[in-house]
């Protein structure tokens, strides 16, 4: 379960400029994948083999100035309802501004652990500069400058020391398998799930972001049990305005990171949008299973070759993982429900399967002899051997001599092999090369 930073401030601080930097140690790591909207509120960080959620609360503050007090004083109690660490973040040129005592008041009187950051200290005397700082009453302060980098190495030392200490599972307990149910606001979300059990247990309604949290129900179809978790809607950070839809994003967004499988659901009057394919790429990167429903199927004219061209568009955009069931369904009429959960179970089983060793390689060293990696500087590549990782989600490591010199088409060779091979619809797979 990863910890969540809130970053909080007054406009104009560098709130983004800390969180983009925070973001970017990771990014070429896990974003390097065609698609993903660069412009998103939500990120994921490490530091020291810790690793931690980053939201930026920056870009919310809407009104004239008459109105800022009242919507910074709204952001930063969401924020501090939900993070378990906050940055709150001043500038050194500017000194202590009204707005920074606002947020400061607040913030004294939270328990939670809040880290002072005083940006654009890039020299010695702006150095002295932030010892004006200690007046905001929150005790040490760091220093740093956010665009260059300097000193947020000890922020960031700070922060992982600032995490609280989180207690074991309990092992006795079930910990019953989460399906949570995630889209854009207004997509058909609460209907599915209404539609599923048969009652109005969340209030549904036309307006965008009806639900402001992630709820639980519990679900027992083909034998197998589980909870199904409707989450708010999740929008583009130009959206979100009001402060509720704030907290709704920040809720899907930890709803996403604790779920098993994410019912991705979209509006087929709409499309797939980037909005919609921002969802995916997050429950991608967070290891979730994916299912993708396109929802309100019934309101779209149709042709003979409109499923497939529709569907078509869709894989288009995924590149390069491709493999996800999508279903055309209706909450209205109840189209092809059943249908749906019942690929979702499945996907949740595939996530779950192991590959006997034996069983394992006796298939993918044929693959590899078949197409071995191609030579590099005139040294030849051997694979002697391969394994599934005892890990939550499907892992694989291949032993090679040469480790260094297998790139990224032939590691998507070998998963695709396995894919083909093995039902891993819906799942994302790790390929990892290390040295025999």
């Amino acid at each position: 379960m990863n910890n969540i930073v809130a970053i909080v401030g007054r406009p104009n601080v560098g709130k983004s400029t800390l969180f983009n930097r925070l973001i970017q140690r990771r990014e070429a790591i896990v974003d390097s994948v065609s698609g993903v909207t660069r412009d998103r509120n939500y990120g994921k960080s490490e530091w020291n083999g810790k690793e931690f959620s980053v939201i930026d609360t920056g870009g919310y503050v809407r009104g004239s100035d008459d109105v800022f007090e009242g919507e910074i004083r709204k952001q930063v109690e969401l924020a501090i309802d939900e993070a378990d660490v906050i940055i709150f973040v001043v500038d050194v040129e500017e000194g202590i501004t009204p707005m920074d005592d606002v947020v400061a008041r607040l913030l004294r009187k939270v328990t939670k652990p809040v880290l002072l950051a005083v940006n654009k200290v890039d020299n010695a005397m702006r150095e002295k500069d932030a010892i004006e700082f200690y007046n905001l009453g929150l005790g040490e302060y760091y220093t740093f400058a956010s665009i260059s980098g300097s000193g947020t190495g000890d922020l960031l030392d700070a922060l992982i020391n600032a995490f609280p200490v989180k207690p074991e599972p309990v092992q006795e307990e079930v910990v019953l398998p989460r399906f949570a149910v995630v889209g854009r606001p207004n997509a058909g979300k609460s209907s599915f799930i209404n539609a599923l059990i048969g009652k109005e247990r969340f209030m549904v309604t036309d307006i965008a972001g009806t639900t402001r949290d992630a709820i639980d129900t519990k679900f027992d179809r083909f034998g197998f049990e589980f909870n199904l978790v409707d989450t708010a809607g999740i929008r583009r950070k130009a959206k979100v305005k009001e402060d509720l839809e704030f907290y709704s994003v920040m809720r899907s967004v930890r709803a996403i990171e604790h779920a098993d499988i994410c019912i991705l659901v979209i509006d087929a009057t709409r499309g797939f949008e980037g909005q919609d394919q921002s969802i995916f790429w997050l429950a991608e990167k967070n290891r979730k299973g994916v299912v993708i429903l396109v929802n309100k199927w019934d309101l779209v004219e149709k042709d003979t070759m409109s499923t497939r061209d529709y569907e078509e568009k869709i894989r288009e955009e995924l590149m390069p993982f491709t493999d996800v069931p999508i279903l055309f369904v209706s909450a209205l009429t109840k189209q092809r429900l059943l249908k749906a959960l019942e690929a979702t179970v499945k996907v949740y089983e595939s996530r779950q399967q192991r590959i006997p060793t034996s069983k394992f390689n006796e298939f993918m060293l044929k693959v590899i002899e078949a197409y071995p990696p191609p030579a590099t500087k005139g040294k030849y590549v051997k694979i002697k051997y391969c394994m599934q990782l005892p890990s939550p989600t499907p892992q694989f490591v291949f032993f090679a001599n040469l480790p260094q010199y297998v790139k990224e088409p032939y590691k998507r060779y070998l998963e695709n092999k396995i894919r083909e091979n093995w039902d891993f619809s819906g799942v994302p797979i790790d390929i990892y090369i290390r040295e025999k």
